[in-house]
C-alpha cells in the first residue's frame, strides 16, 4: 500500500446517478401523476407535484453535503443531516467492516466503523448501491481498512458480536411493517 496522508469521500464527487433508474423512477411518478390528474383533478395534481419537488429539492441538497476523512489521527465523519462533523481517533475504532442492505433494487454497501463504546457509524460519502454506483469502492475501503491497520495495534482490533439488530434489515423491517398495515386496512376495507 502506498502511503497517504488522507484520504476524502464527498458524497457530491463520488455519487452519480443511474440513468436507467430516474428514468424507472420517472415513468413511475408519470403514471401516478396521471392517475392523480384523472382521479382528483389537475389542482391536486399541482399541489401534489409541487410538494414532492420540494421534498427532492431538500434531500438532493442534504445527500450531497456529507463527507468523510480518513487520515493519519483518524476517521472525520460528517453525516447526511448533521451539522458538525465527528472526529473518531483511532485508539476509538476497534473493527472496520463492510455494512450491507438488500432490497428489491440491489444491494447498498457502505464502510462502517465500530468504536470502543459500541456505537457503529458508517462513512459518509463512501458507499455503492445501483442508483450510485462506484467501481472502485472495494478499492477505496481497503485503503481506508489498511490505514487503520497502520494506524493501530493489533490487539486493539477486535471484532464485535453479532447484533439482534444486524439481522433486521430495512427489507426485513419493511416486510414485519407491512403486514400488520395490510391485515388493518383489509379488515377495515370489508
Amino acid at each position: 500500500m502506498s502511503t497517504v496522508d488522507e484520504l476524502t469521500f464527498r458524497a457530491k464527487d463520488r455519487h452519480r446517478r443511474s440513468w436507467l433508474h430516474l428514468a424507472q423512477v420517472g415513468a413511475l411518478l408519470a403514471l401516478a401523476g396521471t392517475r392523480i390528474a384523472i382521479d382528483l383533478g389537475i389542482q391536486v395534481l399541482l399541489w401534489t407535484t409541487g410538494g414532492l419537488a420540494a421534498l427532492i429539492g431538500l434531500h438532493h441538497l442534504a445527500a450531497s453535503e456529507p463527507w468523510s476523512t480518513v487520515g493519519p489521527a483518524g476517521v472525520t465523519i460528517r453525516g447526511t443531516y448533521r451539522r458538525r462533523a465527528r472526529a473518531h481517533p483511532w485508539r476509538d475504532i476497534r473493527w472496520i467492516d463492510v455494512y450491507e442492505a438488500k432490497s428489491p433494487f440491489g444491494t447498498y454497501r457502505a464502510p462502517r466503523i465500530h468504536l470502543a463504546d459500541g456505537r457503529r457509524q458508517v462513512l459518509a460519502g463512501l458507499s455503492q448501491d445501483p442508483t450510485h454506483p462506484s467501481p472502485d469502492f472495494d478499492e477505496q475501503v481497503r485503503r481506508v481498512r489498511g490505514l487503520w491497520e497502520l494506524n493501530t495495534d493489533p490487539a486493539a482490533r477486535v471484532r464485535p458480536a453479532e447484533r439482534r439488530r444486524d439481522r433486521l434489515t430495512p427489507g426485513r423491517v419493511g416486510f414485519l411493517t407491512a403486514v400488520p398495515v395490510l391485515i388493518v386496512a383489509f379488515l377495515l376495507w370489508r
